[in-house]
């Protein structure tokens, strides 16, 4: 078995389960398993908490909300649920989910269960002898962004996702909702992120603002609407540890709907981090994307064209909003810490990142490049 294989450690402090109440349950809801329950967690998650259970032989990955939560809508257990039952049977890298559990007596919060799948996730910082050569590199960028356009082009109605999302105004909804939860979850003045969120609101594409202006057109993302992540990147995948251009499972489920693809897009390049962004930027990059022979974030939105038949117009408007969205989760996160409602220390210092996110929206907008 490979060394690197992403794997679950000792639960942290102030986020254990009440292992008597998840055992009854999962006997009673899974007759088929058997045996004395154990469980750990997957310690890197910065949301919903996901965790290991094995109960004998049988091992399942529960996901709860995380503790202190107090936006309920933005950790919906019944919805991921929902989400990849409709989606594994046509998706392989989704999960087959098992279980939802609605009754907070059990864990405290709603969870769901789902089959354990094994791999790679490539992070920030891996392991030394962990070595991705440069031609392995741009296979695994080109695997990457063809498997989000496969997404963007499934039958989501016949996967019983139709009513999932609204894609008409899902722009406008979308820049609007991340300002104000940006704002709501504030606690350091950012300058360059309130001129990034006044340009975001005042160029809207004007086809895609919404029906509520009866001067504007039918939404264009109506006809391009498809199912999407909405946080897709590559510590959100598991990778084959014999082949890492091979997807094992696309995790992390919480934020799909149905809306428009340029946004999941947008939100995929806003991660991206490139060999020639500053050693700030770089540092809150979501896994090694910027090693020698990396696609840029140029070369994704090509590749994307590619293998949608979709000219991505206005890509500088969705690769900024994608900054803005991740500083606004990265926020709330952060706030989170600063009142008291989680102790995890590695949330002390996220306002930095905040900062570096604003920083390069700032850059992108003077520059005019994605």
């Amino acid at each position: 078995m490979s060394p690197h294989l992403d794997h679950a450690v000792a639960i942290r402090a102030g986020e254990e389960l009440p292992l008597d109440r998840l055992e009854a349950y999962l006997k009673e809801h899974l007759p088929a398993v058997a045996g004395p329950l154990t469980v750990e967690q997957f310690a890197h998650g910065h949301s919903n908490l996901t965790y290991l259970s094995r109960v004998g032989a049988t091992e399942l990955v529960v996901r709860r909300p995380p503790f202190g939560n107090q936006v309920k809508t933005a950790h919906d257990m019944g919805r991921e649920f929902r989400v990849l039952s409709g989606l594994s049977p046509v998706y392989p890298p989704a999960p087959r989910p098992c279980l939802y559990c609605a009754d907070e007596s059990v864990l405290g919060a709603p969870f769901y269960a789902m089959e354990r799948r094994r791999g790679v996730i490539l992070r920030q910082h891996m392991p030394e002898d962990f070595v991705v050569d440069a031609a392995t590199a741009r296979r695994l960028g080109e695997a990457f962004i063809d498997n989000l356009a496969l997404l963007h082009s499934l039958d989501y109605e016949a996967a019983g996702l139709g009513d999932l999302g609204k894609p008409d105004g899902y722009v406008a909804r979308q820049v609007h909702g991340w300002i104000k939860r940006y704002t709501d979850a504030k606690t350091d003045d950012v300058p360059d992120l309130e001129r990034v969120t006044k340009w975001l609101a005042a160029n809207l594409p004007s086809t895609l603002a919404g029906p509520n202006d009866p001067s504007l057109a039918r939404p264009a993302n109506i006809e391009r609407a498809a199912l999407i992540h909405n946080d897709y990147k590559y510590d959100n995948l598991l990778l084959d540890p014999n082949d890492l251009t091979h997807i094992v499972a696309v995790l992390d489920w919480e934020m799909a709907t149905v809306g428009d693809p340029f946004m999941d897009l947008g939100t995929t390049l806003g991660y991206w981090v490139e060999a020639n962004d500053t050693q700030d930027f770089r540092r809150v990059a979501a896994g090694p994307t910027y090693l020698p022979g990396s696609l840029t974030r140029k070369e994704l939105i090509a590749r994307y064209e590619e293998k949608t038949g979709r000219s991505v117009d206005n890509a500088l408007f969705y690769y900024v909003f994608g900054l803005l969205k991740i500083a606004g989760i990265v926020q709330q996160i952060y706030a989170r810490y600063v009142r008291g409602l989680t102790k995890d220390a590695r949330f002390a210092r996220l306002n930095e990142w905040v900062a570096v996110l604003g920083q390069q929206a700032e850059r992108a907008l003077e520059s005019g490049k994605v």
